[in-house]
């Protein structure tokens, strides 16, 4: 039991738990003095970091073990050794190792204050408040060296200013409030709060931030102590809290990492923890030094930590504080389940000591898991006493497996981890219903987790941070810094996509290689790309291009597989001929479509001739086909100019016919000449097209003779000013001449399109029985025989309903079938009769006329009647 009296004799007691401050990284190498050599100019070699003084620099941590910022304070006098007296921006790991470094941009306002982001962008809040953002790990400024401002010049710029994950809150000099909850945006959104209210003769002696997930409202909720109040600040109002818990002035505050509890460090040197909405005290401490503490920090959700210069004080709701002396200056950095404690020479971690840990290593502890611990070191030792405590504990040995489990995954040593699973193994082998993937999936995390904790590394995360972290992201922070194998290692031991870390590597190694061959370039590429199936080469080679070569994203776009990536590729970089091959091999119609809007987008933007395009496209039929299809529906233009230099003419002159109906359906068709022009212009530029090609006689003609039509029409529609005759027939152009009294003009249409008389009778007689005029009808059927007969005339009076008229010209008709027929439709059964008897084919026509006068009884009898003496007559 030597060995937990050991371990627990490093804690230390507050109340009724165990606290544990860890030694991560010591000695730190900023630690060491600087060489004098002359250093490079990357930025990161000794003579440019130099010794790090956290009492001279504005320094920054980020969560989870993420790296350390600093920069030189340039408000504080410093006595420069072997440094540049040019500031720069340094960036560590957490164990201490340089990153990089890059000098401060010049001419710029004071330096507020550095924070990082949820994302691990470097984000610097100047004195006139305006943000500064830097990439990681180049320390390049992003997007641009030039401030992004977050104040209105009037505001007499940064009182105080807190970050959190994705956003600021900013105390102005002349007491306003101002959030941006988007700092990683390109173009952030400042919104003013609610005023305060601060009077001219206060000022604010402290602030802090409740942070958006822990509101209801979802916005983030600023806590400013003034005078004996601390006011809450928000979009919609102001509230004032504390008045009646009389806890005086507030010097600090800090809130703890639920958004629940709030600590607040009082001007008579009492600590108080409250509900964040000030309902009341649940305890409170009274300081030896009325001084306000330099930090204030929660360590977990226990107990707060106060930092005065040389002492670090911890409390707890009960009993007596625990106290801790530096001889240096100290930065605490909160997480999750502790607080890291940074100072000039070493990494810290204090935390709360789980229960676990506590079951197997507290003092006098006969806990199962204390028992089993104890029972694998007997067993090393080949001691009796192993199978005495596995007894002992039998009933619980499931617990006692899984508290030597957990534990393991608290332990930073690894010796320690090693033994504690040891004897969770010496219990597994006389526990079979234990889940052994519980064993197994610990020896995993903690695989990973010694792996990042290296100095190398520095990343010194514990479980409950990389449960929280997720395997994921920690291997994305890997790779943005560039420590590629670890991270390749990692996927692949938890079984993990590389893609993205090869992709990253990739992208990387074309950034630094720019002095490489592209061939040997690619090479190198391939033989790690192709590790991963289904890798995407086009986002390496968009990068590639990016970094401007173009010849090398070209090799690497040829390797990728999916279409749907590859051909945008291919058009980025001015492949199109490429592209448009892939696409059609694809046998994707929306990719060939991208192709050719791109090129011929390229085509209009540049002004060239689109005879360019029409010969990439005639060169292949499927990429022809779909342009014709779609420009036959939306660009008639580009498929006629298609057509004719192609040399396809008749099929421009079909398209050119096509548009001319169009504008003819047009609704301004129908109300005279506006489209009247471009119509005929239209159809005889067809006539032409149609001419000049042999097989085409007929279209050809016809195409001039409707230009023709059309031009007539238009002249006797501004004649009778009458937007009537445009879009008819020939006919119905004829028809309505005479109908409305211009025979004249009927005339000149019957000559110009050399109507037949046959059919010139027909229309005329329509259109003089549709207006009723009776009497020209009969005098026109006297001027001379018309040519085919009285019928159109018969069928003109019978269609009009005037049987008087019809009479007289069924007499005149020569063939007994059309009198016969003239007679049924008016209804004389008889006289039809008689003219059927006068037919040859008398048997067919009684039919014929019977079923015609169906509904009249008696006139069906007389046709019987007749056909049987007809019949009779012609037995004989």
């Amino acid at each position: 039991m030597s060995s937990s009296v050991s371990v627990a004799a490093e804690w230390d007691l507050l109340s009724d738990r165990f606290y544990r401050r860890l030694t991560l990284y010591s000695p730190l190498p900023w630690s060491a003095p600087a060489p004098t050599s002359t250093a490079s100019s990357s930025g990161v070699g000794g003579a440019v970091i130099g010794r790090l003084d956290l009492s001279t620099h504005i320094v920054a941590a980020a969560p989870f073990g993420g790296p350390i910022a600093a920069v030189r304070d340039d408000s504080k006098i410093v006595q420069l050794h072997s440094e540049p007296s040019r500031r720069r921006l340094l960036l560590f790991s957490s164990s201490g190792h340089p990153i990089a470094s890059a000098p401060w941009p010049p001419m710029l306002p004071r330096l507020h204050s550095l924070s990082f982001s949820s994302s691990l962008s470097l984000i610097g809040l100047l004195s006139d408040g305006s943000l500064l953002r830097f990439r990681l790990p180049d320390l390049q400024p992003s997007p641009s060296s030039s401030p992004v401002p977050l104040l209105p010049p009037a505001s007499g710029g940064v009182a105080d200013a807190v970050f959190w994950g994705g956003g600021v809150a900013i105390l102005t000099e002349d007491n306003r409030v101002v959030v941006a909850t988007d700092i990683e945006a390109a173009d952030p959104h400042p919104r003013d709060f609610a005023d305060p209210g601060v009077g001219d003769e206060e000022h604010v002696l402290c602030m802090t931030v409740v942070e958006p997930q822990f509101v209801m409202s979802g916005s983030p909720e600023v806590l400013l102590a003034v005078g004996d109040r601390v006011i809450a600040v928000d979009e919609d109002g102001v509230q004032v809290l504390g008045e009646e818990l009389e806890i005086g002035p507030v010097q600090k505050m800090a809130v703890s990492p639920n958004g629940k509890l709030l600590a607040a460090f009082a001007h008579d040197g009492r600590l108080f923890v409250i509900p964040t909405d000030f309902s009341r005290v649940i305890f409170e401490y009274e300081c030896d030094s009325a001084l306000p503490p330099e930090q204030i920090a929660w360590c977990g959700l226990d107990s707060v930590l106060l930092y005065w210069p040389e002492v670090l004080l911890m409390v707890g709701p009960n009993g007596d504080p625990v106290q801790y002396n530096y001889d240096e200056p100290i930065k605490l950095i909160p997480e999750c389940d502790g607080v890291r404690i940074l100072s000039n020479s070493s990494m810290e971690f204090l935390h709360r000591v789980p229960d676990c840990t506590t079951l197997i290593f507290g003092i006098g502890s006969m806990s199962p898991a204390a028992l089993l611990y104890d029972a694998r070191d007997h067993y090393d030792r080949q001691s009796a006493k192993a199978y005495d405590n596995y007894q002992l504990i039998s009933s619980s040995l499931p617990e006692a497996i899984e508290a030597c489990i957990d534990a393991a995954g608290y332990e930073f040593d690894v010796s320690r981890q090693r033994t504690l699973l040891r004897a969770a193994t010496y219990g597994l082998a006389f526990c079979s219903r234990f889940p052994h993937e519980r064993f197994q999936e610990m020896c995993k995390m903690l695989r990973v987790l010694n792996a990042v904790r290296d100095p190398e590394i520095g990343m010194p995360l514990t479980i409950q941070q990389y449960k929280l972290l997720t395997a994921p992201v920690l291997i994305g922070r890997l790779i943005n810094a560039n420590q590629h194998l670890l991270a390749l290692r990692i996927s692949e031991y938890l079984n993990l996509n590389p893609e993205v870390v090869i992709m990253h590597w990739a992208c990387e190694k074309i950034t630094a290689s720019a002095t490489l061959p592209d061939t040997v370039l690619l090479e190198g590429l391939l033989d790690k790309l192709r590790l991963c199936k289904g890798i995407s080469y086009a986002a390496v080679a968009a990068h590639a291009d990016n970094c401007g070569r173009r010849r090398l994203a070209a090799m690497l776009v040829d390797h990728e597989s999916q279409s749907s990536k590859q051909i945008p590729m291919l058009l980025s970089i001015d492949e199109q001929d490429k592209a448009l091959s892939k696409a059609i091999e694809s046998g994707d119609t929306d990719l060939v479509y991208l192709v050719l809007f791109h090129i011929w987008q390229k085509v209009a933007v540049e002004k060239k001739a689109p005879l360019d395009f029409f010969g990439v496209i005639n060169a292949r039929p499927v990429a022809k086909d779909l342009f014709m299809a779609y420009a036959r529906h939306s660009k008639h233009e580009a498929l006629k100019d298609f057509f004719l230099s192609t040399g396809r003419l008749q099929d421009a002159a079909f398209l050119l016919l096509k548009e001319s109906r169009e504008l003819e359906k047009n609704p301004m068709a129908s109300k005279g000449t506006p489209l009247h022009g471009p119509q005929v212009r239209l159809i005889e530029q067809a006539h032409r097209l149609f001419a000049e090609t042999k097989e085409h006689v007929f279209e050809s003609k016809a195409s001039e003779e409707h230009a023709k039509l059309l031009r007539s029409q238009h002249e006797l529609e501004v004649s009778t000013k009458q937007a009537i005759f445009v879009g008819s027939s020939v006919s119905d152009t004829i028809k309505t001449c005479i109908a409305m009294g211009n025979e004249r003009a009927a005339l000149k249409v019957k000559s110009e399109f050399k109507v037949p008389d046959k059919r010139w009778y027909w229309l005329k007689t329509c259109a003089l029985a549709t207006v009723g005029n009776w009497d020209a009808l009969e005098k026109f059927s006297r001027e001379r025989r018309p040519p085919g007969g009285y019928k159109p005339f018969v069928e003109a009076c019978i269609d009009a309903g005037q049987k008087t008229e019809a009479l007289k010209y069924i007499p005149k008709l020569t063939d007994p079938r059309e009198r016969s027929e003239a007679y049924a439709r008016m209804g004389m059964a008889k006289e039809a009769a008689d003219a059927a008897s006068q037919a040859k084919d008398s048997d067919e026509l009684f039919g014929r006329l019977k079923i015609t006068l169906a509904q009249n009884s008696a006139a069906a009898s007389i046709f019987d009647t007749l056909r049987d003496r007809l019949s009779f007559q012609g037995a004989y």
